[in-house]
Formats: structure tokens, C-alpha cells, sequence
């Protein structure tokens, strides 16, 4: 006897076919607003001439981190520039600040509900861990339907994708403040809203922080496998290279992300480190 089959990928797409012929005038008008927000930082980015930018995130480099990560970040960024990826790099670097960006706006409300509130807690838990076990190139399905192709998908994608972690660490942060010193601010009488943002918070940013930093670290890899469905960048350098069979290319492409995630990931731990 056969079991009937559910029509679960059925109900998933009439879902998605209802929710873009109902809301295509939003759809439209998020997808118009967040290609002018790629442009405009992406143009002034690309006005920059190349040395001018190095130095200013050399700069910036040396007042967070150390002299040791400026060096290295001017000689990452020389080879980059040396290779003609410059362009690339900085559509890709675009793509994750905004990213990261509506990700963190998102998040950081979220974990900070979820750390007051133990109902909301046990609600979003289960769906975090659904959302960080659902493989990356799922993501790119809904968003072609309601943002088409190009980089505005991969911004839906990438946000989708790289948020968990922020409202996980967030949530953890605020939880793992010491009870001692809430029961402080309760004695000298603080408000709820006092607590939160004179004590929770501030004791809690460290870890705050580490959940931006893999917030940044997933959507740089989510926005790399976005060429997929047209994302500028470097990884349409590689998606390219694999289309004309150029391992070398490839290469090179990949080596410029492995140059941009090091800078990344080194510059947000400064700013951890920092806010200790």
C-alpha cells in the first residue's frame, strides 16, 4: 500500500506564487530602495582612488587593531589590486556592509526580546536552529521570486542567512550577565529600561560583538555562493572561472576573499577586544 505522498514543495510554492502577487508593490518598492543603497555605496566606494582607500583602512586598521594589521592589510589589498580585483572586492565589500548591516538592525531587537522574555526565548530558539541547519543555496529560492536576479536577492539571501548568530550571542550576552548585578540595579531602584542600557548591554557588547563578527563572516560566504543568482563580486570572478573551466582565475578570486575575510574578521575581534 502507498502512502500518499505530502504535497509539502506544493504548499511552499503556491505560498511564495501568493505572497509575491500580493505584495509586489512591496517587493518592488524594498528591491528599488536597496539597489539605490548598493549603488550609492558602491559608487563612492569605486571614486576612492585605490591608494586613497588603502589608507584609510590602514588607518583604521592601526587606531583598532595595531600597526602589524595595517601592514597587512595594504599588502592584502596591493594584491588584490595587483590581480584586477579591485572592482570585484569593493561590489563584494558593499554587498556585506549592507548585509551585515540590516542583519545587525534586525537582530540585535530580537536577541535583546528574546533575552527578557523566556515565552520568546523557547519560540525563537527552535527557529534559529532551523535557519542555521538549512542549507545556504535554499535561501537563493524564495529570494529570485520576490527580488528577481541580482544583487538585491543576494542581499535577502545573505541577511536571511547571517542573522542567527547575532540574535543568538545577543541573547547569550544579556542572559549571562550576573544576577548580583541585576539585583544591584534593582536595590538603587533602576527602571527596566535603565538596567538594559546601563548595565546588561554595556557587560554584554564582548559578546555582542563576536555574534557581529560571524554575522559578517557568513554573509561574506553567503554573498560569494549570491553569483549564483547574479550577485556582483568576487564571486561571480569565480563563478565565471568554473563557467570557462580557468582554475586559475578561480584561484586568484578565492585568495581575494580569503585577503578580505582575514580584514574582516581581524578588525571586528580588535573591536571586541576593545570594548572589554
Amino acid at each position: 500500500m502507498d502512502i500518499p505522498r505530502i504535497p509539502l514543495g506544493t504548499w511552499i510554492e503556491n505560498g511564495l506564487n501568493w505572497l509575491t502577487s500580493e505584495y509586489s508593490l512591496v517587493t518592488r518598492g524594498i528591491a528599488r530602495f536597496t539597489q539605490t543603497g548598493i549603488n550609492s555605496l558602491n559608487d563612492g566606494l569605486m571614486w576612492l582612488p585605490e591608494w586613497a582607500l588603502m589608507a584609510m583602512i590602514a588607518l583604521l586598521c592601526w587606531k583598532v587593531a595595531s600597526l602589524r594589521l595595517a601592514i597587512g592589510a595594504v599588502a592584502g589589498l596591493a594584491l588584490i589590486w595587483n590581480l584586477g580585483l579591485w572592482d570585484p572586492m569593493i561590489e563584494t565589500l558593499t554587498l556585506v556592509v549592507i548585509a551585515t548591516f540590516v542583519a545587525v538592525l534586525i537582530a540585535l531587537p530580537v536577541g535583546i526580546a528574546a533575552a527578557l522574555s523566556e515565552r520568546l526565548y523557547r519560540l525563537i530558539m527552535p527557529m534559529l536552529d532551523f535557519m542555521q541547519t538549512m542549507p545556504a543555496f535554499v535561501y537563493l529560492i524564495p529570494a529570485i521570486p520576490f527580488f528577481g536576479i541580482g544583487s538585491v536577492s543576494a542581499i535577502f539571501a545573505t541577511v536571511i542567512f547571517s542573522m542567527p548568530p547575532a540574535i543568538r550571542f545577543t541573547t547569550l550576552g544579556i542572559r549571562q550577565v550576573p544576577v548580583e548585578l541585576i539585583e544591584a540595579a534593582d536595590a538603587y531602584g533602576a527602571t527596566r529600561r535603565q538596567k538594559l542600557f546601563k548595565v546588561q548591554l554595556p557587560l554584554s557588547l564582548p559578546t555582542v560583538m563576536a555574534g557581529i563578527n560571524q554575522t559578517i563572516m557568513l554573509a561574506l560566504s553567503m554573498v560569494v555562493i549570491a553569483a549564483m543568482i547574479g550577485a556582483d563580486g568576487l564571486g561571480s570572478e569565480v563563478w565565471r572561472a568554473i563557467q570557462r573551466l580557468r582554475p586559475g582565475d578561480g584561484f586568484e578570486a578565492g585568495i581575494a576573499v580569503v585577503i578580505l575575510a582575514m580584514l574582516l574578521d581581524r578588525l571586528t575581534q580588535s573591536l571586541r577586544k576593545t570594548r572589554r
